[in-house]
């Protein structure tokens, strides 16, 4: 399955040096998907070394230039977006559909930097001194590493090597390892925009043979991470040494308020395929439901008969509609959440373990619980998984102030019909991303990104370019 790929250094594919390999496993079947090359730190630091000369190479050119070649790379992702979709469903699980959703997010990346590399502004100050003026210009940082997840492993790419090569910067990709092919289709449509050698690199491998050497190295100017918080807390420490400059996209715990005016069914239609899209592994799904009391039953009923509806299985099957959580150890620590919660005293309606009808695979049953107090495991932290936390309010003041608890502020929801309502949920929300009504927050020209541990710096629209670039001062005298 990686036998055409492997790390991609200096404007080519090549195999580990030391001739290391690291097994890839499905999350269906629990069988190898396959054996993907394992970087050691020589590679690692071959792949910086290329970055180097790429960035020497690419940031000369004009930003006309590189616009027509972030164009390429859209116009090569879009003609391979039936083998890009089933990578995804095949190293993840999820549904294909969603697959193909995501990989057409990952292209709207490239199309929408082509465009952004044309407006990199700069600006002219007036001076003080007699004849002189300020010029204001942005540069390119340089060389970038971006690290990624596995749970979008086509998007997480496009969103930190489209705004990297638009600003004229080099990039080496670390993605999961759990997902390295996603990732290296990517890079390989990379190759139809005919960048320089070493614009685009890819290493796959130990944390010690790749993210050391990135880390240590004074070559790599900036980083870019979608992870948990913790790993970001201690790349923030390791990026401190050699005074990187770095974007994070943290962990989340999203709050649901659903009011007393919102339209229930409308809320229910949209919140459950949401919440139990990619089985719960999104960064950005609600797992804290705040119902209003005249509506919690009502609305727990209707969860649960539409969570259970779902038809579990492979991805690849255009008839599933959620598939399976990522590894073994997520599926058993998800189990351990919902039964801790339940001996806590929450009610479980609907799910509880892993789903009947399945011999291998990482599959567990759409899972809703309600009576759940604030100070529960379940709804304290992100679960990350197919969990459903509901609990009940009964004023608006009460549903922000609890929505607002802990330190995470990635992404907030809330359904209303009252304008007004909306926008004070809006201001009193404390996240970086609000949706009233709508779950859409993931698009091109919109900034995603959080607030206090849920992340620094933004992905995505006019913003998510800004971190990739350093501002310049000159002041000019004749």
């Amino acid at each position: 399955m990686y036998e055409k790929y492997g790390l991609f250094i200096g404007g080519g594919w090549t195999g580990a040096t030391g001739g290391a390999t690291a097994t890839v496993t499905s999350p269906v079947t629990e069988a190898p998907l396959g054996e993907a090359p394992a970087a050691d730190p020589a590679d690692t630091e071959a792949a910086i070394a290329a970055a180097g000369l790429g960035l020497a190479a690419w940031r000369a050119k004009s930003a006309f230039e590189r616009a027509d070649a972030l164009h390429a790379i859209a116009d090569e992702m879009i003609r391979r977006r039936a083998e890009a979709a089933r990578m995804i469903s095949t190293e993840t699980g999820k549904p294909i559909a969603q697959s193909e959703r995501e990989w057409v997010l990952a292209c709207d990346q490239f199309r929408w930097y082509a465009e952004e590399a044309r407006r990199i502004y700069g600006r002219i100050v007036e001076s003080r001194v007699a004849g002189g003026r300020f010029e204001v210009t942005r540069e390119p940082v340089g060389i970038v590493a971006a690290f990624t997840a596995w749970n979008f492993p086509a998007a997480l790419v496009a969103r930190k090597v489209a705004p990297a090569l638009a600003a004229g910067c080099s990039v080496i990709v670390r993605p999961s390892s759990q997902t390295p092919g996603t990732a290296m289709v990517i890079v390989d449509c990379c190759r139809a925009g005919n960048l320089p050698d070493g614009a685009v690199n890819l290493v796959v491998g130990a944390t010690s043979a790749t993210y050391g050497p990135i880390m240590a190295s004074p070559l790599v100017r900036k980083v870019s991470l979608t992870g948990s918080t913790r790993v970001g807390q201690q790349m923030i420490r390791d990026a401190a040494d050699t005074m990187k400059k770095v974007t994070m996209e943290l962990g989340g715990n999203a709050p649901l308020i659903v009011y007393d005016d919102a339209d229930l069914q409308g809320a229910l239609d949209i919140s459950v395929p949401t919440k139990f899209a990619n089985a719960g592994q999104v960064c950005v799904t609600a797992d804290r439901f705040f119902i209003h009391e005249s509506l919690h039953d009502a609305f727990v009923e209707g969860f649960a008969a539409r969570a259970a509806a779902l038809n579990l299985g492979d991805g690849l099957d255009p008839a599933v509609q959620m598939g399976p959580v990522i590894n073994g150890a997520r599926q058993s620590e998800l189990e351990g959440i919902i039964g801790d919660a339940v001996k806590a005293g929450a009610r479980l309606v609907s799910g509880g373990g892993r789903a009947s009808g399945f011999n291998a695979g990482f599959f567990l049953a759409p899972t809703v619980l309600t009576d759940v107090t604030d100070d529960m495991a379940v709804f304290a932290g992100e679960n990350f998984g197919p969990i459903a936390a509901i609990t009940r309010f009964r004023d608006e003041d009460e549903a922000l102030a609890r929505a607002n608890a802990g330190d995470m502020g990635l992404a907030a929801y809330a359904f209303t019909r009252d304008p007004g309502r909306a926008r004070r949920t809006v201001a009193g929300l404390k996240a970086g991303m609000v949706g009233i009504n709508s779950f859409a927050m993931a698009a091109a020209e919109a900034p995603f990104g959080g607030t206090r541990y849920s992340g620094m710096g933004r992905e995505g629209g006019a913003e998510g370019i800004s971190d990739y670039l350093d501002t310049k001062l000159a002041q000019l005298v004749f």
